[in-house]
């Protein structure tokens, strides 16, 4: 009777198993969530939680988790299945497998939105999870650091409910260890800790994170370096302070190598850094393009395209910004030439957006800034961006901006004549009027004007009597003899051919 029984247990322990098993197998497939779901999948695992078999309650727990990981109402699903307190307590008390399928769990359901992040939080999440930084083995320290920067990302309040837990100083011990998932994993955590705040940004600094992060940047391993130049950047981001400490840990010149990398989220990632860095003042720009930073970032917008390309193209504008000094750096090292190719052949307005924007930075100092830009032939293209009719609007006003900067400048003719055909009134407005500072003091400007139909456009302009665009036409007008300026008026050739039909030959 005994070895009946004993085969009964055992044939329900294997069911059981055997279950589970089929089921995590199953939830690993995105076909098959909407059928385990619908079967009431979730009831049937939770009880599988508190299994006396260590395997089971791993099974079950990994099961949920690629479950919660599928989609928020699966993860909400785990939240009011009351699945969460039951994981946390495991978390302390289990085998490392265990607790490795918990901290799945944990981070998949937080994954999904910060209500969902705040639920695993309220359970008591945190403390667990810091506890299993400690650990010896590598795994459950990888999971545990995973599922706190999936909480940590959402906000600022979340972030700091995961430093109060006291996870920094461990994950930074975390991004020390010689496991390379595991440091992956710590330095994207606190990248995610880092990016809401320069209070929290300064709480990862206090723990020694930037010298070891900066040890780190020519690692060969790329996905660790887009995780460590993820990090400096949002830690650089916040403050001039902040950024001066990433650029004391000596990351330049050597940091300039990996714009080259093969892997583009690291080139992306170095070139968002160096752009962080740049914003903040003129010294700091300046130490990047003692460096050679300018000349790296401009080959890397020539070689770059899309949203790659858009953080080079931000920091060259933010260099032009600060002083005629560092935008006459950036022209140098032929940065108008790619910003001008990037405005041309991208397609997304927003990235247009920001290469008119860094054209407008580069060309709005003095006339010289503006000959270098205008004669890369932009202003038509600028023009164009503008008055496109399915222009975004953000890409309208910084090309609108940028044309004026840069035309407010540009005393160089032969480049601004085009606009002259095609500017509407509030453009044209500035293009007349330098025009109208040049041509007095420059014979060969006034000649090629004339020549070049320049003189004959103004006269068809209809500007309002004591109007801006009005008092230029006249300086211009007034630059030639009053027949020459009626011969290339408006109705001037018909007047004269009602002269000839009029006059009478004396024979």
């Amino acid at each position: 009777m005994s070895r009946q029984v004993l085969q009964v247990f055992e044939q329900y322990q294997k069911s059981r198993t055997q279950f589970v098993q089929t089921v995590a197998e199953l939830a690993s497939r995105p076909q098959n969530i909407e059928t385990l779901q619908n079967a009431g999948v979730m009831s049937l695992l939770r009880p599988l939680l508190l299994d006396i078999v260590p395997t089971i309650q791993q099974t079950a727990a990994l099961a949920l988790g690629r479950l919660a990981n599928y989609n928020d109402d699966l993860a909400e699903a785990v939240v009011r299945g009351d699945i969460l307190p039951q994981l946390v307590y495991s978390l302390a008390e289990q085998n490392r497998f265990y607790k490795k399928a918990a901290a799945f769990v944990l981070r998949a359901v937080a994954k999904h939105s910060p209500q969902l992040a705040q639920s695993v939080v309220d359970c008591g999440a945190l403390d667990a999870l810091v506890i299993c930084l400690e650990e010896f083995d590598p795994g459950v320290k990888e999971s545990a650091a995973w599922a706190l920067g999936y909480i940590a990302r959402h906000n600022a309040e979340l972030a700091q409910a995961v430093v109060d837990a006291g996870a920094v100083p461990l994950l930074v011990l975390c991004i020390q260890e010689p496991e390379m998932s595991l440091k992956r994993i710590a330095a994207s955590a606190l990248s995610d800790i880092c990016k809401h705040s320069p209070e929290l940004a300064q709480t990862v600094v206090d723990a020694g994170a930037i010298a070891h992060l900066a040890q780190m940047i020519l690692n060969p391993d790329a996905k660790l370096k887009r995780q460590v130049f993820s990090a400096l950047s949002q830690i650089a981001k916040h403050s001039v302070d902040l950024a001066e400490m990433v650029v004391e840990a000596e990351i330049f010149p050597a940091v300039l190598t990996c714009l080259k990398d093969p892997d583009e989220y690291v080139k992306k990632n170095v070139a968002t850094l160096i752009r962080e860095i740049a914003k903040h003042t003129p010294e700091l720009a300046q130490l990047i393009v003692n460096a050679g930073g300018v000349a790296a970032v401009v080959d890397y917008v020539g070689e770059s395209k899309g949203n790659v390309r858009l953080p080079g193209i931000m920091m060259l504008g933010y260099v032009a910004a600060h002083s005629e000094n560092l935008a006459m750096a950036v022209i140098v090292s032929k940065g108008v030439v790619q910003l001008a190719i990037a405005l041309s052949e991208e397609h997304e307005d927003h990235i247009q957006a920001a290469a008119a924007w860094a054209l407008g930075q580069i060309g709005r100092h003095t006339p010289e800034h503006a000959k270098a830009v205008a004669v890369a032939n932009v202003l038509p293209k600028l023009l164009q961006c503008y008055l496109r009719a399915d222009v975004s609007e953000d890409l309208q006003t910084k090309s609108k901006k940028a044309l004026k900067n840069i035309l407010q400048k540009c005393v160089h003719l032969p480049a601004l004549e085009p606009l002259l055909h095609d500017a509407p009134p509030n453009i044209l407005k500035h293009v007349v009027g330098q025009f109208s500072k040049v041509l007095p003091h420059d014979s060969k400007a006034r000649r090629l004007f004339v020549t070049s139909g320049g003189l004959k456009k103004i006269q068809e302009i209809k500007a309002e009597p004591g109007s801006a665009l009005a008092e230029y036409i006249n300086t211009i007008n007034n630059c030639y003899p009053e027949e020459i300026v009626k011969y290339y008026s408006p109705g001037y050739s018909d007047a004269l051919l009602e002269r000839v039909e009029q006059y009478a030959p004396k024979v």
